[in-house]
């Protein structure tokens, strides 16, 4: 059995590799997000109620574009919102 003598560099070029493969799986696998939601799914995201999230669309929190009778939200629209009111 021989010893095999790693060096700083072969560490270094070693990290570097694995980061590369981290960062292709991650961009490969990450899940695609739907421009414009239904209320179902933004109550499901948000995990509100009906009632709330009728009250966010009243008093202006959350914006939303109505289409004969359906109402839609850009998911941008909502990271925005949430964003904003982040406390630190």
């Amino acid at each position: 059995m021989t010893a095999t003598i790693i060096t700083s560099d072969d560490l270094r070029d070693f990290k570097e590799e694995l980061l590369d493969e981290i960062k292709t799986i991650l961009t490969e696998h990450q899940p695609e997000t739907k421009k414009w939601l239904r209320s179902a799914e933004v109550r499901k995201l948000l995990n509100l109620s009906p009632g709330t999230l009728q009250n966010l669309r009243v008093n202006g929190t959350l914006p939303f574009t109505k289409i004969g009778g359906v109402i839609y939200y850009d998911y941008q629209d909502i990271v925005e919102t949430l964003e904003s009111n982040k406390i630190n």
